[in-house]
């Protein structure tokens, strides 16, 4: 059974960028650039039925492109051992507007709803062991980090193999957010 995320990707500049700040913290296990992204919705296995039902539901799901930047960086969970190490985003409401008219196509499939409150977030490494002073350092050496903007035109349906070197992502659809008119 595939295990199924809709995310939105970002440029290549802005993936290069984010690279150049993945080292110099402790017991952090780094995700290639090629592997950044976005998650608008992690849905998990689902059967090929349902897996086909969700490709064509996110067809319907309207929108129009919008702009956005990199910027800021955190951790998860706060004020607790630091397990993930994010880079934010802004303006957020449009994200999360986007992820919002996701979750509704697919609840209205029978997709358990997500309980956790949405923090758009694109995840540049998972931490284990890593002290607090360490990623506290990291976010105050790189607070001014912005990237430049760039239009979000699409989301995607990704598939995840996990491997025992990370999760290997599979483009299986795509799907365009209407442009602006002139």
């Amino acid at each position: 059974m595939p295990r199924l995320f809709v995310a939105m990707d970002l440029p290549q500049l802005v993936a290069a960028e984010l690279a150049a700040f993945c080292c110099g913290v402790p017991g952090a296990r780094w995700v290639a650039p090629e592997q950044l992204h976005l998650t608008l919705r992690f849905i998990g296995e689902v059967d090929g039925g349902l897996g086909r039902e969700i490709r064509e539901a996110l067809q319907a799901v309207a929108g129009s492109a919008f702009d956005l930047r990199v910027k800021g960086f955190g951790f998860f969970p706060p004020r607790k051992q630091p397990r993930v190490l994010w880079a934010g985003v802004e303006p957020a409401d449009e994200v999360t507007a986007l992820r919002n008219r996701i979750e509704r196509a697919l609840v209205g499939l029978g997709v358990a709803p997500e309980m956790r409150k949405f923090s758009p977030h694109i995840t540049l490494a998972r931490l284990d062991g890593t002290p607090v002073s360490r990623v506290t350092q990291f976010l105050a050496g790189n607070s001014l980090y912005a990237s430049p903007a760039f239009t979000v035109s699409e989301f995607y349906l990704y598939s995840s193999v996990l491997t025992p070197k990370g999760a290997i992502h599979n483009s299986e659809a795509s799907y365009p957010l209407a442009m602006a008119a002139l």
